[in-house]
């Protein structure tokens, strides 16, 4: 039989390439986003601009002085929204996994709700509307609307 670490080392050499890319993507996203949300990168781009500005009249405020950063910024722009997308998909699923682990965890919760992301836009309007329903039920009769039966939801 295989040791664990000879089962692990078998995994990583099968693992194929777009795996690896997304796995060293997630990571430089990580560390990309620390850095470039920090005040020092703030003030950097603070930076670069104040040099573009005063740069102006030595190149008489070219159209290449403004194309130069226009350029610069479409691109910055473009490359951020893939790393703000990554981050944002990585918390979100963060927060739904413990969410989940949140409704598994008590004894009363509905599990039906766990994985909600999951349902349809006209799924999730409809149970929307049966929460609705019941909340306006318990304000009308005093009572919580925590205790209700989770078949009167599904």
């Amino acid at each position: 039989m295989k040791t664990e670490a000879e089962k692990l080392k078998q995994q990583e050499k099968e693992r194929d390439f777009f795996c690896i890319a997304s796995d060293a993507f997630g990571i430089f996203a990580r560390r990309s986003s620390i850095a470039l949300g920090s005040a020092w990168a703030f003030a950097g781009a603070m930076l670069v601009i104040l040099v573009w500005v005063l740069s102006g009249p030595m190149f008489h405020f070219s159209d290449t002085w403004q194309l130069v950063i226009n350029t610069g910024t479409t691109i910055v722009t473009f490359l951020m929204v893939f790393l703000i997308q990554n981050t944002q998909n990585r918390d979100a699923k963060a927060v739904h996994l413990k969410l989940d682990e949140l409704i598994r965890a008590i004894k009363n919760a509905r599990n039906e709700l766990v994985d909600l992301e999951d349902l349809s836009d006209e799924e999730l309007k409809k149970l929307e509307g049966q929460f609705k329903s019941v909340r306006k039920r318990a304000e009308n009769d005093g009572s919580p609307s925590c205790h209700t039966e989770p078949s009167e939801l599904l």
